[in-house]
């Protein structure tokens, strides 16, 4: 999503109804399995934080709009016309190939479906094919939407993407046109400025703008299942430079989750835990 370049109010009115704030953790005690629990319940919705099990280094340059682990390799997409890229590397390292493009695109989420790549972008109405290994542009497609979010559900063969609102729509992942919508709601109210997203199964994993929050969504009923409090990774210091939380990947075969944010001077590996 756009910068949000001192909208404090904005921001507040965002927070409003999120989950009471609490400290991180970087204890070391053994991860706690959270993504079963979905749905085990009718109607409730779990409040969890993060424990931090390891801090890596992050591009303070980069303008975090998408994160997405494929095996080993962290893909990034970073936003800010004449700045925005898409990059593949090592977590925590500097990327090993990285894409550049050219104004006034602005880059958006990002997805790898094996051996290619979506990128989009927020208002040029354009998607970008990639080679997943690469990064070198395959084609271009129109994009009616908004870009914000996207994630592969490789499981229901479809790609998710966000727009801003409480919406979350279905595609296509050869063609990107739309195949279905939902309305994500927590206790029957809709949920606005879903951004960037995490596919995990039908758990669909989204950041909401402008804040610290994330919230898991049954991609089944659009229902939130677990509210995640992120806040307080990063120093007051840190956060005079930075924006807000926007990316989290998942690390395959494991409970753990990347987390870091526009201008984020830090990644953070973690994982979710009950409040």
């Amino acid at each position: 999503m756009r910068a949000l370049l001192a909208l404090p109010a904005i921001a507040a009115a965002a927070l409003a109804g999120a989950i009471p704030l609490t400290a991180c953790e970087a204890d070391g005690r053994s991860p706690v399995r959270t993504q079963a629990a979905a749905g085990s319940a009718a109607g409730r919705v779990e409040q969890l934080g993060v424990r931090v099990l390891d801090v890596l280094p992050h591009d303070p340059k980069a303008y975090t709009q998408g994160l997405e682990m494929a095996g080993r390799t962290l893909y990034e997409g970073t936003g800010m016309a004449g700045e925005s890229s898409v990059r593949l590397g090592p977590p925590g390292r500097p990327p090993t190939v990285r894409a550049d493009l050219p104004a006034p695109l602005f880059g958006e989420g990002i997805t790898v479906l094996g051996p290619t790549l979506w990128q989009l972008t927020w208002r040029d109405h354009i998607a970008i094919e990639r080679d997943a290994g690469t990064l070198a542009e395959l084609r271009r497609l129109p994009y009616e939407q908004e870009g914000w979010g996207v994630c592969h559900q490789s499981g229901r063969g479809r790609l998710v993407t966000s727009d801003g609102s409480a919406r979350l729509t279905f595609r296509d992942p050869r063609t990107l046109a739309p195949t279905g919508e939902l309305l994500v709601t927590l206790h029957g109210r809709p949920v606005p400025r879903l951004n960037e997203l995490e596919c995990e199964g039908d758990l669909v994993y989204a950041n909401v703008w402008p804040s610290h929050r994330i919230v898991r969504v049954d991609a089944g009923t659009g229902a939130v299942t677990a509210q995640i409090d992120a806040s307080g990774l990063l120093t007051s210091k840190e956060q005079q430079h930075a924006e807000v939380l926007n990316g989290i990947a998942a690390v395959p075969g494991t409970d753990e989750f990347l987390l870091t944010g526009k201008w984020w001077p830090k990644m953070f590996r973690v994982v979710f835990v009950a409040t």
